[in-house]
Parts: C-alpha cells; sequence; structure tokens
C-alpha cells in the first residue's frame, strides 16, 4: 500500500450469517453487547479517527437522529464527539439540506463522487449498504472493516448481493470481544 495514498474504508456490523439488516431493515441486534467496556475503548478509539464519513441517506437519518443529542453525550461522549465534529457525506435524491453539523448532501453519483472525493483524503463509509455495494462494484473500497456479531437472522439484506467477479482480500487484522463480537479488517 502506497504511503499518503488516501483510503476509502467501510465499516459495517453483520450477523453469522452475513446480514447486515433484518428483512424489516432493522439493525438494533448491531448493538448488544455494546455495553462492555473493552468493546466500548474499540469503538471510541474508531471514532476518534481523522476520516471524513460517508452515508447514505437511510444511515444518515439514522445516525443524525442519535449522535447530536444529549443522550449521545452521555452514553458515549468521545464517540458522539468525533460523529459530531467530523465532516460527513451523505448521498441522496431526496434531501436538499443536511441538518447535522458539517454534512454536505451529494446527489450525484456515488462512484464518480466518491473516486473524486477520495484523491481529497481518507473516508470512511458508515452502513449503507447501497452504497457500500456500488463502491465495491466499483473497486474503489480499500478496506474492508466488519464487526461479526453473534445473532443469527435467517434473513435480511446482504452487503455483497449482485457484486461483479470474486474480489479477493487479504485479512490486514482481527479482534475478538468478550461480548461475542469478532471484528475483521481485510483490505483489497
Amino acid at each position: 500500500m502506497p504511503a499518503g495514498k488516501p483510503r476509502l474504508n467501510m465499516f459495517n456490523s453483520v450477523s453469522l450469517d452475513g446480514y447486515f439488516t433484518d428483512s424489516h431493515n432493522d439493525m438494533s441486534w448491531a448493538h448488544a453487547g455494546g455495553d462492555s467496556d473493552e468493546f466500548q475503548e474499540f469503538v471510541a478509539g474508531n471514532a476518534s479517527g481523522a476520516a471524513t464519513l460517508v452515508f447514505g441517506r437511510v444511515t444518515y437519518e439514522m445516525m443524525a437522529g442519535f449522535w447530536p443529542t444529549p443522550m449521545a453525550a452521555k452514553q458515549m461522549p468521545e464517540v458522539a464527539a468525533g460523529m459530531n465534529k467530523a465532516p460527513k457525506y451523505v448521498f441522496s435524491r431526496n434531501l436538499k439540506k443536511a441538518d447535522w453539523v458539517n454534512t454536505t448532501v451529494l446527489n450525484g453519483d456515488p462512484v464518480s463522487e466518491i473516486a473524486k472525493l477520495k484523491r481529497g483524503g481518507a473516508l470512511t463509509i458508515l452502513g449503507s449498504g447501497s452504497i457500500v455495494k456500488q463502491l465495491a462494484a466499483a473497486g474503489l473500497i480499500d478496506d474492508y472493516q466488519l464487526m461479526v456479531c453473534p445473532v443469527i437472522l435467517g434473513s435480511g439484506r446482504t452487503l455483497f448481493d449482485g457484486i461483479p467477479g470474486r474480489p479477493t482480500l487479504k485479512l490486514a487484522n482481527s479482534r475478538t470481544f468478550n461480548n461475542g463480537k469478532v471484528f475483521l479488517h481485510y483490505t483489497a
């Protein structure tokens, strides 16, 4: 990996059977075990990164509905501070403006927009399965970070359904948590 080259990272929680949302688009199952001190320390460390955050509209609305609140500041002060101060982009055909501080709405094609934005520095996509799928298919994602949660959903939405070819990834690191979650970091 060339030094200084801006990277596009994606981070998502997935069930043991590979779904990032259940069949009702619910992701609340991913928060189980979040009260573990060890896990909270890891999450806070991730939130302190310098990457610009990228969301699709649905994920953006979920994040914007929580991180700027007093509840978020009380429950996870380091993470809330990092999420609120980070520059953010949201892809949407419907939103005209964003209410969450430091957020820019993008209405263009995610592949061409991200290819341009990636030249300016590190980007991290949180959630946003349809955006992840498009960017993975275009070969723009450099780092795949998955938090595997110890739950079997039986059905739902996968991140990579329909991705052409068989992209081969290399395991960069992994970590097991006492709450049963497993973090996997792969590079393209």
